[in-house]
């Protein structure tokens, strides 16, 4: 942390902590200033986020929690203001592994049951802890709820159907809660990002096209690049960055919109 911070004296939960963005933004968030709450199904992967906070003389909490399962989200996010007695940030990184919702098969080979896996895990979390948070928002008369999309929102390539529904539905929802919870002074926003080639999620995807087209994983990633507008991908630090910026009083007349962070895979 350094003086000047961003987010100095904010609280902030992140759903999903443990995963590539979810750890990322974390880390920027307390690199920032932000005491951070972190959360996620797998508590080892939680712990090794919240050490590189603490090892950079940060402040980080630690718990396991289902973001599927809403009351264990609802008691999770009432324990944290019961705590600190206020929430400012809420942001969810959680998501299912590609093999689960068939990511890179056409549409018409996707079942039913694949293409719903997207919907219900990432539109379902998002609910689940986005209505936690603004409960506290909504009363406190102040928040950011930030949720992580990505450039299958703005359909640009094949075998995303899944994810890009799924993704589409979370920039509706955050528009609509943006109109509910904005008189009260909180604001919705997403950030979009693109295929940032340090996550796993993206080692896999790569995998995946490399397969179908008769290439090499690290060729499918530089083609994923060249298809952008600055002909390179984000990486989790530049997602991490933009979430950052969202969260702070920076960003204070943004809600209810999307930041396109995809370096130009997509455009709005």
């Amino acid at each position: 942390m350094t003086n000047g911070a961003m987010l100095e004296g904010k609280h902030a939960v992140i759903f999903g902590a443990g995963g590539s963005i979810g750890s990322a933004v974390a880390v920027e968030l307390a690199s920032e200033g932000a005491e951070v709450h972190l959360a996620g199904r797998t508590i080892e992967s939680v712990d090794a986020t919240a050490g590189k906070i603490t090892a950079a003389a940060g402040r980080a909490h630690v718990r396991a929690v289902d973001a599927l399962d809403p009351t264990n989200v609802d008691d999770y996010v009432d324990s944290i203001v019961q705590h600190a007695g206020k929430l400012d940030i809420v942001f969810n990184a959680t998501g299912p592994r590609i093999g689960d919702y068939g990511n890179g098969k056409p549409m018409v080979d996707l079942s039913a049951e694949e293409f719903m896996v997207a919907v219900d895990s990432v539109v379902k979390s998002n609910f689940n802890t986005a209505r936690a948070a603004a409960r506290h928002m909504l009363r406190q008369g102040s928040g950011v709820i930030i949720f992580l999309t990505g450039s299958p929102a703005r359909p640009h390539g094949p075998g995303a159907s899944a994810i890009g529904a799924a993704f589409g539905a979370l920039e509706n929802l955050m528009r609509t809660m943006a109109i509910e919870l904005g008189p009260a002074g909180v604001r919705v926003v997403c950030v979009r990002t693109a295929a940032n080639p340090d996550t796993r999620t993206m080692q896999e995807t790569a995998d995946v096209i490399g397969g179908a087209l008769g290439i090499t994983p690290d060729q499918a990633m530089d083609a994923l690049a060249q298809n952008t507008m600055l002909k390179t991908s984000p990486h989790t630090t530049d997602t991490a960055k933009a979430a950052a910026y969202l969260a702070s009083d920076r960003a204070r007349m943004l809600t209810g919109t999307v930041l396109n962070s995809s370096a130009g895979a997509v455009w709005d």
